[in-house]
């Protein structure tokens, strides 16, 4: 199964509509057909205002070596699960709990 990311690209409020239509265009043609862009207004009043496009898209190389790192589809992996369960037969004591003061 290949897993993808949300991503997302930010568009100020300080441009003007021909500008802002014309990237709005260039984004929506650059991304793949199974990206499900959404368009929403985000920011406030103090901070300012802004365009955010959310879109998916497929993992870098980089970010599926790290994802398959940590899920445990890697070679380490099953020795990992190994020590956890060996460390899960330790027996552990622990210390008596002391009186507070009162």
């Amino acid at each position: 199964m290949r897993s993808r990311v949300k991503d997302f690209i930010e568009i100020s409020d300080h441009t003007s509509l021909d500008r802002l239509i014309t990237t709005l265009v260039a984004i929506r043609d650059s991304l793949p057909d199974d990206a499900e862009p959404e368009l929403k207004m985000r920011g406030d009043d103090v901070f300012g205002r802004r365009l955010s496009i959310s879109y998916f898209r497929e993992l870098s190389a980089r970010e599926a070596e790290l994802e398959a790192k940590y899920n445990g589809t890697s070679p380490d992996a099953a020795e990992i699960e190994r020590l956890a369960k060996e460390l899960d037969k330790v027996k552990f004591e622990r210390a008596p709990k002391k009186k507070r003061a009162a």
